[in-house]
């Protein structure tokens, strides 16, 4: 048997730690002296802290860890912490996002963002709408994009598709942060399944400028456009329109999405 000290040495897990782990039922001791409570562990006992520790290094919760370390499937153990890798993936994508978004709002001399003027004519869409909360717009984005896909490329869909997809997004999702949100794709004949209906855009005149990376710091260039417009005497005249030129679906390295971001605009009459 080893000593409670002894095997916090062996695991690289503190005194405490190990005491904790005993109460929350974790890593219980071999032997627990009934008189004084001392702790003793018995040397099988390493590879189940080692466990741990790794697992906890990685921020696993307790209860997770607690289903990895008891669960006697292999491959449920395995999915548990894919799982878990998967979680912390997505963090450290959110993470790098920030860190351009970061370094290009606090550039000295941040590079010129071209924006262009553009006139769109009316257009015919297979969409998916909802009205949605902001913080799930992009659980909502990957859904919607998916069932569009499926539908438009579905044996025997009367329709495919005709171009990149988009995106309408209106005031109120930014302002309130509850809106109604729409992705979509060119058709000329879009069919009705599912989600999946018609739908009409109006012709508008957009201010347009292209976003480089991520979706979630698409806000620098909307700040940048929003600048664009006041010094140019422009001003928003509905819900913002998106092209998704390269996305997820070309490609799983976010640096190398494009996202135009259009503000539909009237000039402002002195």
């Amino acid at each position: 048997m080893l000593a409670i000290g002894d095997f916090s040495r062996l695991t690289h897990l503190s005194v405490r730690t190990l005491r904790r782990y005993h109460e929350a039922g974790l890593l219980v001791p071999a032997r627990v002296d009934a008189a004084t409570g001392y702790r003793s562990y018995d040397p099988d006992q390493i590879p189940t802290a080692q466990v741990i520790h790794r697992l906890r290094e990685l921020d696993v919760p307790l209860p997770d860890v607690r289903r990895v370390v008891e669960s006697p499937d292999p491959e449920e153990r395995a999915a548990l912490v894919a799982r878990h890798l998967r979680r912390l993936e997505a963090e450290l994508d959110r993470t790098r996002a920030a860190v351009s978004s970061l370094r290009r709002l606090l550039d000295p001399e941040p590079a010129p963002l071209a924006v262009e003027l553009r006139a769109v004519g009316e257009q015919t869409v297979a969409a998916v709408a909802a009205e949605v909360d902001a913080g799930d717009v992009p659980a909502w984005y990957a859904g919607a994009m998916a069932e569009l896909a499926a539908v438009l490329t579905a044996d025997g869909a009367d329709a495919g598709p005709g171009g990149p997809a988009g995106g309408v997004y209106d005031n109120a999702l930014f302002e309130e942060g509850r809106g109604r949100a729409v992705v979509h794709r060119p058709c000329p004949d879009p069919p009705r399944r599912g989600r999946v209906h018609p739908l009409t855009l109006p012709a508008v005149e957009l201010a347009v400028a292209t976003h480089v990376g991520p979706h979630d710091a698409s806000d620098v260039t909307y700040g940048e456009v929003g600048r664009w417009l006041v010094d140019n005497a422009l001003t928003v005249a509905g819900p913002v329109r998106e092209t998704y030129l390269v996305g997820p679906p070309d490609t799983d390295d976010p640096a190398a999405w494009r996202t135009e971001v259009g503000w539909p605009v009237f000039r402002v009459v002195p």
